[in-house]
């Protein structure tokens, strides 16, 4: 069966727009988020579908925010949260609203006491590659969203460190991120991740930024994958669907 004309059309409008953007600079992605980001769960599978959409355009990085440093000097005053107890309503209605599977009764049960070991445990992975950053940042979410685990405790993170190492062995590498955790290796990243969202002002995550060359754009907070398209086919001054498939 043939294929209609404007399918074909499109086809040719998007080898056309492949072959332009790799004549040039890939898109910058930065990605602003945090390992306890209920919203940043729920947009997983749209961003993972822009990557691989995307593929060989666009350069992406993953800055951790350092959501929750303590319960003390906690607040945020968009979701009128400032206990352990208020999370778990916004982890429901994220939930709710997004359709994605969140454990919110962790909050009740066992709640995380900060984010900054797990924002830490991201970046010891990223000092192996970036796939052992994002793989682990993966499953460092997965973990407390949908197992319930306490991600801010180091047994915790250690136990899903050797998970990883079983699953992704030619990726991630336990010995050397049990290494990088405990010699803190991670710190002056991590560091350098907060002080990049300090210096930019982001204050809600997910946030993403998209630069090319002079010019660029921002969304805050969950979006679907259509928004994240758009963005992107801005940046490039096309409008047709870029798929790699």
């Amino acid at each position: 069966m043939e294929k209609p004309e404007r399918d074909i059309h499109a086809e040719n409008q998007n080898s056309q727009l492949h072959a332009l953007l790799k004549q040039e600079d890939r898109i910058i992605v930065n990605y602003y988020t945090d390992p306890l980001c209920c919203w940043s769960w729920a947009l997983e599978p749209h961003w993972q579908r822009l990557r691989k959409e995307w593929d060989g355009l666009i350069t992406t990085h993953y800055i951790m925010g350092g959501l929750i440093k303590d319960w003390k000097s906690y607040n945020d005053p968009f979701n009128d949260v400032s206990r352990p107890a208020q999370m778990g309503p916004l982890w429901m209605h994220a939930s709710e609203v997004t359709s994605a599977k969140i454990n919110y009764t962790v909050w009740n049960q066992d709640p995380p006491s900060t984010s900054y070991p797990a924002c830490l445990a991201v970046k010891c992975a990223a000092l192996q590659c970036i796939e052992a950053e994002e793989i682990f940042l993966h499953i460092l979410r997965h973990g407390i969203m949908v197992r319930g685990y306490n991600i801010s405790n180091e047994k915790v993170i250690l136990s899903l460190a050797k998970e990883t190492a079983l699953r992704s062995p030619a990726i991630f590498d336990y010995s050397r991120f049990e290494s990088d955790w405990k010699n803190q290796n991670g710190n002056d990243s991590f560091r350098k991740d907060l002080e990049k969202c300090a210096y930019h002002k982001i204050g809600r995550f997910p946030t993403l930024t998209f630069t090319s060359r002079d010019k660029g754009l921002i969304i805050v907070g969950y979006r679907p994958y259509d928004v994240l398209e758009w963005t992107l086919n801005q940046l490039t001054g096309d409008t047709a669907k870029v798929n790699n498939g």
